[in-house]
């Protein structure tokens, strides 16, 4: 449930630079972010981000074919506005995929465009007890989605029921060796401390079993796109500066001056900082990849 976040050209511009971002599709079978194509006998699939559509698409294999309605990195799920392609992409698809949680409230009308299709909700299917709506870094409920898509897909297309649940299965295996990773993680480093610009992978962090020492009203600010409390940035600068923290935990798709300053002085102080985001960065087109690499990036970090 959380607020708006803001991305200017500016913020785009400050996080492509950082992570070589670019628009990119929401995943490598039959998709390509921004129409659908192929043969008819793919079940059209439309996904509110292209990181849903990358489950989709680990799923589906050659059997579907996906349009994400967000796959820029500049484009803001909480003020994207629909266009008559996505209205119409929704009306034609036989599967629907959001977030939910608020995270992409413009959905809703798309899901009420679509007809008969069946639609899905991965915060609900996630069901995490917890108000962060990223739950794409909540590793168990993406486990719990991929079973989800599999069984729908299965429901349109009974002959390949079999092919979705056993790339569902190939799926989860992959991404039960990322937990297992992170509870190495855990393991070697046990209630670390480290800091966060905005609450995106706190899913991930839980996994890891860090501490996130962030002031509440730092986070909240900035995801508020508000100004951040004195006292909150003050706290949160005495945290690096003291070395209190480990690591400084950044989503790079929210640029501000703030959190500009806050990621030079972390690494100033040899503190590491990872950059995470909220839609697939360019060269990765599949969720595992991508989760791969934030893993990878959090456990450098933590040496």
């Amino acid at each position: 449930m959380s607020p708006r976040h803001t991305r200017s050209v500016l913020a785009a511009a400050s996080a492509l630079s950082v992570l070589a971002l670019a628009a990119c599709s929401g995943g490598t079978s039959g998709s390509d972010g921004g129409g659908q194509s192929g043969g008819s006998d793919k079940i059209k699939v439309v996904a509110s981000t292209d990181v849903w559509g990358s489950v989709v698409n680990a799923v589906g294999g050659d059997k579907v074919e996906v349009k994400s309605i967000i796959h820029d990195p500049s484009a803001d799920p909480h003020s994207y506005e629909t266009t008559a392609d996505d209205a119409l992409a929704a009306k034609d698809a036989k599967l629907l995929l959001s977030n939910g949680g608020g995270y992409d409230e413009f959905f809703d009308k798309l899901t009420a465009q679509a007809g008969d299709a069946k639609k899905l909700v991965a915060y609900d299917i996630a069901a995490t007890g917890d108000e962060n709506e990223h739950v794409w870094y909540d590793l168990p409920g993406v486990d719990k989605v991929a079973d989800q898509v599999a069984a729908q897909l299965g429901e349109l297309q009974p002959a390949s029921k079999q092919a979705f649940t056993d790339n569902a299965t190939a799926f989860k295996t992959k991404v039960g060796a990322l937990e297992k990773q992170l509870g190495e993680l855990g393991a070697a480093h046990p209630g670390t401390k480290v800091v966060v610009t905005e609450p995106v992978a706190h899913y991930l962090l839980e996994s890891a079993k860090l501490t996130d020492a962030t002031p509440k009203a730092f986070s909240d600010a900035v995801e508020n796109d508000t100004d951040v409390p004195a006292g909150a940035v003050n706290e949160y600068k005495q945290l690096i500066a003291t070395k209190q923290v480990k690591a400084l935990i950044n989503n790079a798709q929210t640029v501000t001056p703030l959190t500009q300053d806050v990621v030079a002085q972390a690494k100033a102080a040899g503190i590491g900082v990872v950059d995470v985001t909220e839609t697939l960065p360019q060269g990765v087109t599949d969720y595992i990849g991508w989760m791969t690499g934030e893993v990878e990036a959090l456990a450098g970090a933590l040496k």
